[in-house]
């Protein structure tokens, strides 16, 4: 019980400075702190813990995949294959609904904070002569931006994940897959249906629009496919894309510069860190003993931990790196189903969170009533959790 009370206040700890807009990273590295503190680590203790961290390939490989990312980001959106992207789908695309659920969901492909303000005017001028009142509008441009964050390697909470739990990347992604259809599916039944329908004069979509899908293409087939490592997938295409935009050092220098960022790797520093605390301190395998010897099932300790962390925080990457070091050592804690379901538990509460900066920028962009848009998310957010229950119950060994 003692340790129960000890990870609680840890973690009580880790969400109040993080709704008071610390820096996970900071965070992460103070709860070490207190952690070791509670468990009574002397410093060369604790020193030896932070530079197996430090040192750890799982650390080594994050820092430089999240890199790779920024610098990936930073290439297509500063060379206009973004807007390309954008423009050619546009021009395919006939259906005025589908082109309204396009829009955030191409913005979408690349992560950035906020990314959901830089959608809204596109789902306002595609929902033109369409019967779409504003909490329609705000919904269907909050909820098609966020599928791929279950799916998507671009994104760092489900690389995170899969580097904290040492269970491959494509096969989290896979046993993610299923609740991004649920935001697919749920964005369509309750943001699309109903609108009406106007078709738009199709276009061919040109040789230039066809290339500037070729990037992200090439990275999720290595990855996908390949099985190759994400951090090599993007390096071979981040090399290739400067040389087909024929990027001298000095540019090449500038989006390095720009793609590295002490803020990720404090929080991948922090967030191994207190994983490497964690377990030497013993606290998660006398946890799992005392839920064992009481009865207490694990399903809702991988629902409520996440759950809540996410809710509060409004981030994938704070309930990622609070919980899951917890969640990897309960019993039954351990296996693909888990660690999905968690995932699944804490994106939920992200998607609910009133932190979350893309729901408080699109309620704001089309001035639609937070109680609309909070019914027609917790819809897909049930959706999502019934799934994510019946695929816990066919993978649980």
């Amino acid at each position: 019980m003692g340790d129960i009370l000890k990870i609680a206040a840890v973690f009580v700890f880790i969400v109040v400075l993080l709704k008071r807009r610390w820096n996970l990273g900071a965070v992460m590295a103070l709860s070490s702190v207190a952690l070791a503190s509670m468990y009574l680590f002397s410093p060369s203790d604790f020193f030896k813990a932070f530079f197996s961290a430090l040192t750890d390939r799982t650390t080594i490989n994050l820092v430089l995949a999240l890199t790779l990312i920024r610098v990936f980001e930073n290439v297509m959106r500063k060379n206009g294959t973004m807007q390309e992207m954008m423009d050619s789908f546009k021009g395919i695309v006939r259906d005025r609904r589908i082109l309204m659920a396009s829009m955030p969901a191409l913005i979408g492909l690349l992560p950035s904070m906020g990314g959901a303000l830089f959608s809204a005017p596109m789902v306002e001028e595609a929902s033109k002569g369409l019967n779409v009142p504003s909490d329609k509008k705000a919904f269907v441009n909050y909820i098609f931006r966020h599928p791929w964050e279950f799916v998507l390697p671009l994104y760092p909470g489900v690389v995170l994940a899969s580097a904290i739990s040492a269970f491959a990347l494509r096969d989290l992604i896979l046993y993610n897959l299923p609740y991004a259809l649920c935001l697919l599916a749920g964005g369509t039944i309750w943001g699309l249906r109903g609108t009406g329908v106007q078709k738009e004069d199709f276009r061919k979509i040109s040789r230039k629009g066809l290339i500037s899908f070729l990037p992200l293409t090439f990275v999720l087939v290595m990855v996908m496919a390949f099985h190759l490592d994400l951090s090599l997938s993007l390096g071979a295409v981040v090399i290739g894309l400067f040389a087909v935009l024929r990027y001298s050092l000095r540019q090449i220098f500038h989006s390095f510069r720009e793609g590295l960022s002490w803020d990720i790797i404090t929080i991948i520093l922090g967030v191994m860190t207190f994983k490497a605390v964690l377990s030497s301190s013993g606290a998660v395998a006398n946890i799992s003993a005392f839920f064992s010897s009481q009865g207490i099932p694990v399903l809702p300790v991988l629902f409520f931990l996440p759950f809540i962390s996410g809710l509060l925080t409004g981030l994938t990457f704070a309930f990622v790196g609070s919980t899951f070091p917890i969640i990897l050592g309960l019993e039954n804690g351990h296996h693909i189903g888990a660690i999905s379901f968690a995932f699944a538990s804490g994106y939920a509460g992200v998607l609910l969170s009133p932190m979350h900066l893309c729901l408080v920028l699109t309620r704001e962009y089309f001035k639609a009533e937070m109680i609309s848009m909070y019914s027609k998310t917790i819809k897909v957010v049930l959706l999502i959790m019934l799934i994510a229950v019946v695929e816990y119950l066919i993978l649980t060994p």
